[in-house]
This record gives structure tokens, C-alpha cells and sequence, in this order.
């Protein structure tokens, strides 16, 4: 009972193996009703998004507080969580040097200025 237990776990490897890899179809010829000869549903990998999860997208005028709230949905493959953070991090940094820099450069054409040639 055994060796049938292990025949069947290999069989079932290599069955998976030969699906994963797509080479099937060169080993058990084509299906009916392919358009090109041959079996595509392994070929297409992850071109189309996935449809339930929302866009991750900031808004056209982002501000520090948009980057504090967006949150990246997990897929298969998944990401490096550090990472991300760590660039989400330095990009609301730069926006809020970015807005302190506007406040100041607005704040320096409200003062009156001296006039060129006049001396003080």
C-alpha cells in the first residue's frame, strides 16, 4: 500500500509539473478548439489585474495625509512591506518640504521689497 501511496504522490508531481511548465501539450498533442493548436490557459500568467481589488492611486494633488492613508492590497506574490514603507515614508517627506517651501516662498513676495537702486 505504501509504494502505491508514493507512485501516486510522484504521478501527481509530475503531473503538476508538466501542467506548471506548459509542456503538456507537446507531450499529449493539442485540445479541441484551440485557436492556435495548442492549450493557453497556463501562457497568459498575470497580464489582467486582478478585478476585486480597488486601484492604488493617490489623488492629482496629493498631500502628506493621502500618503498616510493609502494602503497596497496584498497579491500572490505579495511585495517587500519595508520597502514600500520606506519609499511611502520618504515621499511624504518630500511633499511636506515641498508645501513648507510654497509657504515660505508666498510668505517672502507678501514683505515689501526695497526698490533696485535705491540705497538703504
Amino acid at each position: 500500500m505504501s509504494f502505491f501511496l508514493v507512485f501516486l504522490a510522484i504521478a501527481l508531481a509530475g503531473a503538476a509539473f508538466l501542467l506548471g511548465t506548459g509542456r503538456a501539450s507537446k507531450i499529449f498533442g493539442s485540445r479541441r478548439g484551440a485557436d492556435d493548436g495548442g492549450p493557453r490557459a497556463l501562457d497568459d500568467g498575470f497580464d489582467q489585474p486582478v478585478a476585486n481589488l480597488p486601484p492604488v492611486l493617490l489623488p492629482a494633488e496629493a498631500e502628506p495625509s493621502d500618503v498616510d492613508r493609502l494602503r497596497f492590497a496584498v497579491g500572490l506574490r505579495g511585495y517587500r512591506m519595508d520597502q514600500v514603507d520606506q519609499v511611502l515614508d520618504e515621499l511624504r517627506e518630500q511633499l511636506l518640504a515641498k508645501d513648507r517651501k510654497i509657504a515660505d516662498l508666498g510668505a517672502e513676495l507678501g514683505r515689501p521689497r526695497d526698490e533696485p537702486g535705491t540705497a538703504p
